[in-house]
């Protein structure tokens, strides 16, 4: 980050989070095998007074079912209707909770966060409007919100 690095990514040989077989052994080790490298991460962006400019996401591109998937190797299958992520730094505020999900965790039921609003957030904190931002992807413009309807969710935002 010092040297201008654009993107880090935090990841350990044979890390996986597609649990979807022994997810009671999987997931606890996956866990272990992560928790200290994004927590001196952090540390050390916050320690060298870096972590105010430096945008951390934590999460994926959807979460897990709450049931068990599969009784012989237990696992959760896909979720994109209810899941978490967590962020520091970069423009986001600290301890803050946003949205609730049903009582079975299943669906986002309050102050909902799609992948577009998600990503307009994101833009705007990049100094980005995302209403106007493209990239070229082969030789096609592409954009973040596919022409959809996208809003910078201020409430996240310190």
């Amino acid at each position: 980050v010092e040297r201008g690095v654009r993107f880090i990514q935090v990841f350990t040989k044979n890390q996986y989070w597609d649990h979807h077989g022994n997810i009671t052994n999987a997931l606890p080790a996956s866990c272990k095998k992560i928790d200290r490298p994004i927590t001196g991460l952090i540390k050390d962006l916050k320690g060298r007074g870096l972590l105010d400019s430096t945008v951390v996401h934590w999460g994926g591109e959807m979460g897990r079912l709450p049931v068990v998937q599969n009784e012989k190797s237990p696992g959760r299958d896909h979720n994109t209707y209810g899941f978490s992520m967590w962020l520091a730094g970069g423009g986001f505020k600290g301890g803050h909770i946003h949205g609730a999900t049903d009582e079975w965790g299943h669906r986002a039921v309050s102050d909902v966060v799609n992948h577009y609003d998600y990503h307009a957030t994101l833009l705007h904190l990049f100094g980005l409007n995302h209403e106007q931002f493209t990239y070229k992807r082969a030789t096609q413009e592409q954009s973040l919100i596919d022409g959809q309807r996208a809003r910078v969710v201020k409430e996240i935002l310190a």
